[in-house]
């Protein structure tokens, strides 16, 4: 049976490779460190959980939920964000739930592009926001970021024809995987270059909240109040350790919202009320926790930063997310795959090669700190004789 052409686009996983060269260490007797998934390993709140679990015994909230069953949840949003970055905005047009933000970057291309149109995406960037837009037949054009412009796209490099074939550029501040991150005049000069080219600005913002400076970071609807371009995506899975969960939202212009909202009705119904439930519970009660998740990534960064510094591998201390992004010593600057795969065969320890971020990821790998600080010294520990055999 012959399979679509769209899914030529997919034969190529790094991280399926990964994910087969951890169970092969598996067999052969190595324990495993799984530092190669950003999914947090911290517990969810009791209050979130609490809140789910009054739902359970509630037949009411056993059917199917439409848009208008998602009304208080969305109201949830609009209050978080109004308190957060003092942006207004109307949950009735502004605000869609999702099942898990990942929905909504991999559907909205469907409603944006059509075949043949550019979407602009970063080099290195998420693997599923390339994968949405093959999805909706577009095509890519990667904005490189490197280190010397501080892993921020150059928007006046973009080549003028890609950018009149151009229908939506995707950013995500702090971002995954180089931990970079914007602040507001970016922003501004991002939604400056849309508007100026009427592309749709779509920011992913899983990490609002996973921050380790005094400052808070900015939204992209603090560049584009009006939403007139401008489409936000946040997740609960990292401020409230809720990735199994599958709970997310879109928020921002209204007109983009309608569009995601469209593809959804065709794809699915919305996520179980209980769990919408637990994410009103989070977004109205749970600010100490995400504290504390904070302070928790936090000390796990300087144990892992200073343990590499230790052993001679020198890495930037990063200012937000739960990863470290670490360049490569030689000689495996021109292949993370191999250095990876030849990691976790060795010592058990799992990271994720750059390239699988895109070919600006090349040279360098990311390190998710989802264990406790003792198991992260070990991790070391166990690269330090890799390194140095």
């Amino acid at each position: 049976m012959q399979l679509s052409n769209r899914l030529l686009s997919f034969k190529s996983n790094v991280f399926a490779e990964m994910d087969r060269a951890k169970q092969l260490a598996r067999g052969k007797g190595q324990d495993i460190i799984d530092l190669s998934l950003g999914s947090s390993d911290l517990p969810v709140s009791p209050r979130i959980l609490e809140a789910i679990g009054r739902s359970l015994s509630d037949p009411s909230t056993h059917g199917y939920l439409l848009f208008h069953g998602t009304r208080a949840f969305r109201e949830a949003a609009a209050a978080w964000y109004e308190k957060k970055f003092g942006i207004a905005v109307d949950p009735e047009t502004e605000v869609l739930s999702l099942i898990g933000s990942q929905e909504g970057t991999a559907h909205l291309p469907l409603a944006i592009l059509n075949p043949g149109d550019y979407a602009l995406l970063q080099d290195p960037g998420y693997p599923s926001h390339a994968g949405g837009v093959y999805l909706a037949g577009g095509q890519v054009y990667p904005m490189p970021l490197t280190a010397e412009h501080r892993f921020l796209p150059v928007f006046e490099d973009i080549p003028p024809d890609i950018v009149r074939q151009a229908r939506m550029m995707v950013l995500s501040y702090p971002h995954n995987p180089t931990t970079a991150i914007a602040d507001l005049d970016f922003f501004q000069r991002a939604v400056d270059f849309c508007q100026s080219h009427g592309i749709a600005l779509v920011h992913d913002f899983p990490y609002a909240d996973l921050a380790f400076t005094e400052r808070p970071m900015p939204s992209i609807l603090q560049a584009d109040r009006d939403r007139n371009c401008s489409i936000e995506f946040f997740t609960f899975s990292k401020s409230y350790n809720m990735g199994g969960f599958r709970i997310g939202y879109a928020i921002g212009n209204a007109n983009l919202i309608y569009g995601l909202r469209q593809i959804k009705t065709i794809v699915d119904f919305n996520q179980y009320q209980g769990i919408l439930a637990g994410a009103t519970a989070a977004l109205t009660l749970c600010d100490d926790e995400v504290r504390q998740t904070v302070a928790t990534f936090k000390t796990r960064r300087d144990t892992f930063i200073d343990a590499l510094n230790a052993i001679g591998w020198m890495v930037p201390t990063p200012e937000a997310t739960m990863y470290v992004w670490a360049q490569l010593p030689e000689p495996w600057q021109q292949n993370s795959i191999e250095f990876c795969k030849a990691l976790v065969a060795q010592t058990g320890v799992a990271v994720s090669p750059g390239a699988g971020f895109g070919p600006c990821g090349e040279g360098y790998v990311r390190f998710a700190l989802v264990q406790d600080p003792p198991t992260l010294s070990v991790a070391v520990d166990r690269i330090a004789g890799f390194l140095h055999t």
